[in-house]
């Protein structure tokens, strides 16, 4: 029943149904049990090293031989700035006092780096087939590497004009990234949130402007949300926040039981976790000093300073300072297994596009898409 199964011939899955890779929130479990159920699971390197990134894909491997998408950040490295720094510490400093911190005391650096040569290098010796990137993609000789490698390339859009970019530059499929999302923004041609457009209305233009399969990403958390992706032209869809539900999820029982009582207006785009845009569950944090502030240092720096912070607010049981990432669909998530969550999602999308078109219906619908398929 799937109207456009170019993903599917494109990345050789049963489903068309890929996990979103969460930077922190999902590893080599969750990838396995999602590749094995038929969907495209997702390893995330963004805090990995090169040697951890090697250990987690070679776990993967033993365990399905299955497609496998690695994911990487693709950002450009900060600028120093200690004038800025030191306001967000000062910001902060009245969290510290009340937590009984030093606000003098040294903090940990954030560990969020772009990929480069020795991940290329990973890339290379495991060839998964599927590398994926957020905020854009890498310089052209690392892309050109990893091309050669054989594998599929998929970047996430926020816009058409993103999309455009990303075609042009050698993606093989776009994920249309809407503003519902949970976690980072993928936007790497703009920094105005203020317009960034919604997956429905997304998604429908993205398929109109470029020729490669789109992936329809942010708000879509069961059957319904994947039948209407495919309706608008999507060839896929991308899924992230219910997949925090399931015990391959990496999230602490905070972020868990938060999730569990989440509603439909309690997530907001805040930079004070990372520094860019991303999607999380209000907290007091965000409540106090954002959602966005202009003091919080660039990407991915501000979490330094918050992790004191974090850590000690997580012991006493708060989540006052922890980045509660999650998307605008939370309250549609249920505690299932990774493997049987994507069998249930792609059956009951199979269902509710039965139920929408009838057998003769569904060339019309193939048409539509603008494809010849059996």
């Amino acid at each position: 029943m799937w109207p456009d199964r170019r993903l599917l011939d494109l990345i050789g899955t049963e489903l068309p149904l890929i996990q979103a890779p969460m930077a922190g929130s999902s590893g080599s479990a969750m990838a396995i049990a999602v590749s094995e159920a038929g969907g495209l699971g997702s390893l995330p390197c963004a805090t990995l090293d090169a040697a951890k990134a090697r250990t987690e894909i070679g776990v993967i491997r033993q365990h399905t031989t299955k497609p496998l998408n690695v994911n990487f950040f693709c950002h450009g490295p900060p600028k120093p700035n200690a004038d800025r720094d030191a306001a967000w510490k000062d910001r902060l400093a009245t969290y510290y006092t009340e937590l009984g911190l030093d606000a003098s005391a040294a903090t940990p650096a954030v560990s969020l780096a772009p990929f480069d040569g020795a991940m290329c290098e990973v890339v290379e010796d495991h060839k998964p087939e599927v590398v994926s990137f957020h905020f854009g993609l890498p310089e052209q000789a690392l892309l050109s590497r990893v091309k050669a490698s054989g594998c599929l390339v998929l970047s996430s859009a926020t816009t058409v004009e993103e999309a455009r970019w990303l075609e042009d530059h050698g993606a093989d499929a776009i994920i249309a990234q809407g503003y519902e999302a949970g976690g980072h923004r993928g936007m790497f041609l703009t920094d105005d949130i203020a317009t960034q457009p919604g997956t429905f209305a997304l998604v429908p233009q993205v398929v109109d402007a470029v020729k490669v399969p789109v992936i329809a990403a942010g708000g879509i958390a069961d059957g319904r949300g994947i039948a209407a992706a495919f309706a608008l032209g999507a060839a896929g869809v991308q899924i992230g926040t219910a997949y925090l539900f399931t015990p391959e999820s990496l999230i602490t029982d905070l972020h868990r039981a938060a999730l569990r009582a989440a509603r439909d207006n309690q997530t907001a785009l805040t930079n004070v976790f990372s520094g860019r845009p991303a999607r999380g569950l209000v907290n007091r944090l965000m409540r106090e000093v954002g959602p966005m502030s202009d003091r919080a240092p660039a990407f991915p720096t501000a979490g330094s300073a918050l992790a004191p912070l974090k850590a000690k607010a997580e012991a006493a049981g708060a989540s006052d300072f922890s980045a509660l990432w999650s998307g605008q669909a939370a309250s549609l998530g249920r505690d299932i297994g990774a493997s049987d969550l994507t069998r249930q999602l792609a059956a009951n999308a199979e269902q509710r596009l039965k139920a929408l078109v009838s057998t003769d219906q569904v060339s019309h619908l193939k048409q539509w898409h603008g494809l010849l398929l059996p």
